[in-house]
C-alpha cells in the first residue's frame, strides 16, 4: 500500500442489531399473517345478515340469534385481527430478550397466549350488551332515549381519551422493553404468560373505550373496525401517537353530542340505510 493511499476499513453490521432486525421481521410476518387470517374469518362472519349489530341497528337488522360460543369465538378472531399488528414491538422485544437468554420459542408463545386470554375474557361484556340490544322491541328505534344513549356512549368514549388511565395505559403499551423488565425478567413460560395477561389488561385499559364505539355502530362493522385498528396501531407504534387520543376523543365527543341533538345521524354514522 502506498503511503498516500487511504486505508481500507471493512464495515460490519452490529450482530445484535442484525439479530434484532431479523427477529422483528419474523415476528411481524407471523403476527400480521395471523391478523390477515383473522380478518378473513371476521369478514365472512360479518357478511351474515344481522350477525352482530349495535345500538344503531336496533329495530332493523337484529333478527339472527347468536350462540355465546359462536360470538366468543368471533370475538377472539376480532381481537387477533385488530390487536396483533399493534403488539409487534412487544412480541419482538420479548423474542429478542428470550433469544439472548437462550430461551426457546415457548415463552414468547406464552406471552401472546396470555395477552389473547385477557382480551378473550373481556368478550363477555359485549356479549351481554348484544343480548340486551336484541331484547329491545322495534319501537325502541323510534324512541328519543336510544340516540341519546348512543350519543352518551360516544361522548364517554371520547372523554376517556383525555383521562389519566388512558395516558398511563398508553405509556405502558408504548414502552415494551420497560414493561418486560418489570414483568418478565427471566421467569420462563409461566412468567411470560402472566406478563401477557398483564399487558393485555393495560391494552384493554387503553382501548376499551374506543372498542365500545362498536357497540353503537355495530360490533362487526368492518369500516369502523379497520379505522379503529389503524388508530390502535398509530397510538402504540407511531412516534407522534401521543397526540392521537385527543384528536380522536374530540371527534367522538362532537359526534356524540351531534347524535343526541339530531338522531338521524346515528344510522348514517353506522353506515346503515334507512331501510336497515
Amino acid at each position: 500500500m502506498s503511503r498516500g493511499a487511504p486505508a481500507r476499513t471493512e464495515v460490519r453490521g452490529d450482530p445484535l442489531a442484525l439479530l434484532s432486525r431479523r427477529v422483528l421481521v419474523v415476528v411481524a410476518a407471523w403476527l400480521v399473517g395471523c391478523s390477515v387470517a383473522a380478518w378473513l374469518v371476521v369478514t365472512r362472519e360479518a357478511a351474515a345478515p344481522g350477525m352482530v349489530d349495535g345500538l344503531a341497528a336496533v329495530g332493523t337488522r337484529m333478527s339472527m340469534p347468536v350462540a355465546a360460543p359462536v360470538f366468543l369465538a368471533t370475538w377472539v378472531a376480532m381481537t387477533v385481527a385488530m390487536m396483533f399488528p399493534a403488539v409487534i414491538p412487544l412480541v419482538a422485544a420479548h423474542r429478542i430478550v428470550a433469544r439472548r437468554r437462550g430461551d426457546g420459542l415457548l415463552p414468547t408463545v406464552g406471552l401472546v397466549a396470555g395477552y389473547l386470554l385477557a382480551w378473550s375474557l373481556v368478550g363477555v361484556v359485549p356479549l351481554v350488551a348484544l343480548l340486551g340490544f336484541r331484547s329491545l322491541s322495534g319501537d325502541a328505534a323510534e324512541s328519543s332515549w336510544l340516540p341519546r344513549l348512543a350519543g352518551l356512549a360516544l361522548a364517554v368514549a371520547g372523554l376517556y381519551q383525555f383521562g389519566r388511565w388512558k395516558t398511563a395505559c398508553l405509556r405502558t403499551c408504548r414502552s415494551p422493553m420497560a414493561f418486560l423488565a418489570r414483568h418478565d425478567f427471566g421467569g420462563g413460560t409461566r412468567s411470560a404468560v402472566r406478563a401477557g395477561i398483564v399487558q393485555g389488561a393495560y391494552c384493554i385499559g387503553c382501548c376499551w373505550a374506543l372498542m365500545s364505539v362498536l357497540l353503537v355502530v355495530g360490533l362487526m362493522n368492518l369500516v369502523w373496525m379497520v379505522a379503529l385498528t389503524l388508530v390502535f396501531l398509530a397510538e402504540k407504534c407511531w412516534r407522534h401517537g401521543w397526540a392521537l387520543p385527543r384528536v380522536v376523543g374530540t371527534a367522538l365527543v362532537v359526534a356524540g353530542v351531534a347524535i343526541a341533538v339530531h338522531p338521524p345521524l346515528l344510522p348514517a354514522l353506522a353506515g346503515l340505510s334507512a331501510g336497515g
